[in-house]
């Protein structure tokens, strides 16, 4: 029996048994115990990839009939007109000994749901589940983004046949460089969950570099080949980037990314890449050479990670590998940093003034803010524990992730719930002061995480009347639920400061008593409000994902003019 799949397979069974509530009945799996580890498996390799939350992994498995292949999806809002998303399927055998390989039939079905599923044009009978997310990427679509796909084929065994790379390859015809396709078995499930959180490494430097000591911090910036960036790349992988959708894309369907694999690919323009890309930035616990040799340093780092960079280095690496070309002629500009473990916030700093795109977790860089300390704190006398990094343990009911409250907050408080669901990139950086104010305290910030998650939790499990925005609109439902609530209280919007510690138990109260009320009513408002937008049209679940990102609709349900398009 092969060791990974058999420790896989653990963490598989698991998840079935910790999740058994999720997906019998919310994901609607019943005892197919297949179905189950299937479902399980496309939830850890999610997690594995892409620092996903429990929910967020959960809520993109899309499993069941008329699925057209896809077992699940995840995508981001538009950036630069460019749509990422992952398709995943999932096949997982009771058979430990890893030799099952991907099934050809898979590979055609998810071709098949390619080609139909992001054209708004084509009619296709599809599940609920995946119906809502396959809409609300097609409302993007139509306005114009232009979708690129990771294909993930996941299962417990070995990679597809190949006849299925003869289909991938036909295909390519068709989708071009829109489309890219990773398979994920026990094995690279493994090594990724095996991962150490420090890495050292040695780097071959070319020509000179030069070292110098700033306030007791050392610097060294130098060349190096491109096709030593492969080679580190390729050896250590994910583990030295951030992991999410958007960075995880990489190569296709990026214009940046491309043009640094056409000058690879380019012999005349090869040698000129040192002067075209802006180079690559590593921070370092510890750096070593041998200052003694006149250069073509070979440099051990300790405890290192490339904080700017990403993605030039992951298209070296893809563009290497996947043409076979020798790009050794290419050199690139790194620069390395010496900071101890207690200089943090100048990790942090460097990172955000390196980078125009952020390629860490924002959430992570404020992690240390005065506003976040403060507010755990206050959450924390409330009871509730207040995570503001990610962590790789499930969240807890007593749990609220700083993600959470700040879609909450943004949602409930500020009256932006277009922004809440569609911007949370900016979250942590342009709508950070919107968010988090000084006068956000845990009790305004714990209502609002409780009334979204009671609107969310209506979304996730639908009763069979519920209306069919709901799967759009559920930041909307929380912010009016937000209104009731103070309304109960005797308080105005304006007053919102008196929700505070002292009147905590009061709303916790009146939460508990009447969300479900609350919820109610806000949904049947959301409905008047909708009816003068479909007048004159089909009410279609394109236009209504559409509908819920207009700032004119929040405006129609607060009765306030609202510039926060």
């Amino acid at each position: 029996m092969n060791l990974a799949t058999q420790i896989i397979d653990q963490r598989v069974r698991g998840i079935v048994e910790e999740h058994s509530d999720i997906l019998t009945e919310e994901l609607g799996m019943g005892n197919d115990e297949r179905r189950k580890r299937s479902a399980a498996l496309l939830f850890l390799v999610a997690k594995t990839l892409f620092d996903f939350t429990d929910d967020e992994a959960f809520d993109g498995i899309v499993d069941g009939a008329h699925d057209f292949g896809v077992d699940a999806i995840y995508f981001d809002p538009p950036e630069d007109g460019e749509l990422p998303i992952v398709l995943m399927q999932g096949k997982y055998r009771n058979r430990l000994d890893g030799r099952s390989g991907f099934p050809e039939t898979g590979i055609a079905a998810l071709i098949d749901a390619i080609g139909t599923l992001f054209d708004p044009a084509k009619n296709v009978s599809l599940n609920d589940r995946l119906e809502q997310r396959v809409e609300d990427i097609r409302s993007f679509v139509r306005a114009g983004a232009i979708p690129h796909v990771t294909v993930i084929a996941a299962n417990n065994g070995r990679r597809w046949s190949s006849e299925a790379d003869d289909r991938i390859d036909r295909a390519r015809a068709d989708f071009g460089s829109q489309v890219e396709w990773r398979h994920i078995g026990s094995e690279e499930i493994l090594r990724q969950l095996q991962t150490p959180k420090e890495i050292s490494a040695d780097l071959q430097l070319v020509g000179d570099a030069i070292v110098e000591t700033f306030d007791y911090r050392r610097v060294l910036v130098g060349r190096m080949s491109v096709s030593e960036l492969a080679r580190l790349t390729e050896l250590h992988g994910n583990r030295l980037f951030e992991r999410n959708i958007r960075r995880y894309l990489g190569l296709a369907g990026n214009r940046v990314n491309e043009a640094v694999a056409a000058t690879l690919r380019d012999e005349a323009q090869r040698g000129n890449f040192y002067f075209f890309n802006n180079g690559i930035t590593i921070t370092c616990s510890k750096f070593r050479h041998n200052a003694l040799k006149r250069g073509d340093w070979r440099v051990r780092l300790g405890d290192f990670q490339i904080v700017n960079g990403g993605q030039t280095a992951r298209t070296v690496q893809r563009t290497a590998r996947d043409t076979g070309l020798d790009v050794g002629a290419a050199e690139v500009l790194v620069r390395i940093y010496e900071l101890e473990s207690e200089d943090q916030e100048l990790v942090e700093s460097i990172t955000f003034a390196t980078n125009s795109q952020n390629p860490v977790d924002l959430r992570d860089l404020k992690s240390n803010d005065a506003r976040q300390k403060a507010l755990g704190e206050s959450i924390a006398g409330l009871g509730y524990r207040y995570r503001t990094k990610r962590e790789d343990r499930s969240v807890s009911s007593k749990d609220f992730t700083s993600a959470v409250v700040a879609e909450a907050v943004l949602a409930v408080w500020r009256e932006r719930p277009h922004q809440a669901r569609f911007l949370r990139r900016e979250h942590f950086g342009a709508l950070y002061n919107t968010i988090f104010t000084e006068d956000l305290n845990g009790a305004q910030a714990v209502a609002a995480a409780l009334l979204l998650r009671h609107a969310e939790n209506r979304r996730k499990r639908p009763s069979p009347d519920a209306p069919d925005f709901l799967a759009y609109g559920s930041r909307f439902v929380a912010m009016l639920m937000g209104g009731f609530l103070l309304a109960d209280m005797g308080l105005s919007v304006e007053e919102l400061q008196r929700l505070n510690h002292q009147t905590y138990d009061q709303a916790k109260e009146l939460i508990a008593a009447r969300a479900e009320d609350y919820a109610a009513r806000a949904e049947s408002d959301i409905e008047t409000a909708l009816e003068p937008l479909f007048k004159d049209r089909e009410r279609t679940l394109q236009r209504l994902s559409a509908a819920f990102r207009r700032a004119d609709l929040v405006e129609a349900l607060t009765g306030e003019s609202s510039a926060h398009a």
